[in-house]
């Protein structure tokens, strides 16, 4: 199973951090392969809001369907998506530290049926995906907060 976490720190309060993540409408601007999150269920997100992922990765596009399974505002934020070869989990922890934010950024997949086939190789990009993704959510939190 591929996993990968990271932690860096953020010039930015929790807040602003939590508002991006929170925001699935904003995903494709941190994280280059989302083309998309539909939010299926009306009102305040909250754990078991569905959501629909769509992303392009190289030529091939697809989605996933999932849900948030944590979400405590300013702290915690998790989702999960599945299709037929894997299930992704995508989790981010934020906790001041008392000038800015340290925020951790986890990444597990389970492959299954023939998605195990490409383990390997979700092993290998999987660091460098996580580490882009997070700069660019370290660039759009401290740019948010210096409005």
């Amino acid at each position: 199973m591929p996993r990968f976490a990271h932690t860096l720190s953020v010039s930015a309060p929790p807040s602003a951090i939590f508002s991006i993540v929170d925001d699935v409408s904003r995903t494709p601007t941190w994280l280059s392969r989302c083309t998309g999150i539909d939010k299926l269920d009306p009102g305040t997100n909250d754990v078991g809001t569905r959501l629909r992922y769509h992303y392009a990765d190289g030529r091939r596009t697809g989605v996933m369907d999932g849900q948030i399974v944590a979400r405590e505002p300013d702290r915690h934020f998790a989702m999960k998506f599945s299709d037929r070869m894997m299930d992704v989990t995508v989790d981010f922890v934020a906790a001041s530290d008392g000038v800015g934010t340290t925020l951790t950024h986890t990444i597990d997949i389970a492959t299954k049926g023939f998605g195990r086939v490409f383990s390997p190789l979700i092993k290998r990009q999987l660091p460098k995906q996580t580490l882009d993704a997070m700069t660019a959510l370290k660039r759009l939190a401290e740019a948010d907060t210096s409005l």
